[in-house]
């Protein structure tokens, strides 16, 4: 259960982690590039009639007889965006990728950081509205509980466009999954990364994904859309699946290093707890 007791303690230890090695934000330091009246000088604006006289610089009017203004960078915070594959292939692994979530989203709620929640499926459900501070830790966590995997092809290149409709500032965008998208990661990856969103990949993938066991004549059934086949399985299908899959996980990595994302990989077999300590311990959410 992700809203007993125990399980919320774990959660806990997380965040007070969290305190000490990122100085009490789960996100790195970003700032907006608007300006205004924060305190990192950012340009000079001419003086117009109405503009705060406190921040004409008085030097550059003594030398070169001229009004201007100092701008400086408003610091804003970017909100975390958890994109939670719901897809019926993360089925064996969905209770581990809602612990993850609901470890990350414990963090960023207490270190007073906007988050929100979305189900990535073949398109995008809203499970947390965007929300602010400890109050929303118990809708957060219930929230993850009462989740389930549904059916149908995921469709994480069209639900990164979809996303970016919805959001187009700058943001903190977390993808939990396994990455097995029948339309590719790479398109999507790239669309947020133009966009400028800070993006992270948790790639969570177990011994039937990466393995192939079965033998013989058999009929397979996706497990996405319900289709049936029947194929026979010999040694070398099962070599050449497993290859395949490499060779995917190879181009996740190389994807994510080439766009400077950030990646973890995981199995169910680590503790959901150890993998986010490795996080905080390697300075949050960056590349």
């Amino acid at each position: 259960m992700l809203t007993d007791a125990t399980f919320i303690r774990r959660l806990d230890s997380l965040y007070l982690l969290a305190r000490k090695v990122l100085n009490g934000s789960l996100q790195a330091d970003r700032k907006s590039t608007k300006k205004g009246t924060g305190i990192t000088f950012a340009d000079y604006a001419e003086y117009h009639p109405g503009a705060d006289y406190r921040s004409i610089d008085w030097r550059v009017f003594a030398r070169f007889e001229s009004l201007v203004v100092k701008l400086f960078e408003v610091e804003e915070d970017a909100t975390i965006y958890i994109l939670l594959d719901q897809s019926k292939s993360m089925e064996s692994k969905f209770r581990y990728a809602r612990q993850l979530a609901a470890g990350l989203g414990y963090i960023a709620l207490n270190c007073l950081d906007r988050l929100a929640v979305y189900g990535l499926s073949d398109s995008l459900t809203p499970l947390l509205e965007p929300a602010r501070g400890r109050g929303s830790v118990m809708p957060l966590l219930q929230e993850l509980e009462d989740a389930r995997t549904v059916a149908g092809d995921t469709r994480f290149n069209s639900c990164s466009r979809l996303f970016q409709a919805r959001h187009q500032r700058k943001s903190v965008v977390i993808v939990i999954s396994d990455f097995l998208f029948p339309d590719g990661f790479d398109d999507g990856l790239s669309y947020l990364n133009w966009h400028k969103h800070d993006v992270y990949c948790l790639q969570v993938q177990n011994d039937d994904d990466t393995r192939c066991t079965l033998k013989g004549d058999i009929e397979l059934e996706c497990v996405e859309t319900g289709q049936h086949r029947r194929v026979t399985i010999s040694p070398r299908e099962a070599a050449l699946y497993e290859e395949a899959v490499a060779a995917l996980n190879a181009r996740l990595i190389a994807s994510c290093a080439s766009r400077r994302i950030g990646l973890a990989s995981t199995t169910p077999e680590i503790a959901f707890d150890h993998v986010i300590q490795d996080i905080l311990r390697k300075g949050g959410l960056v590349a």
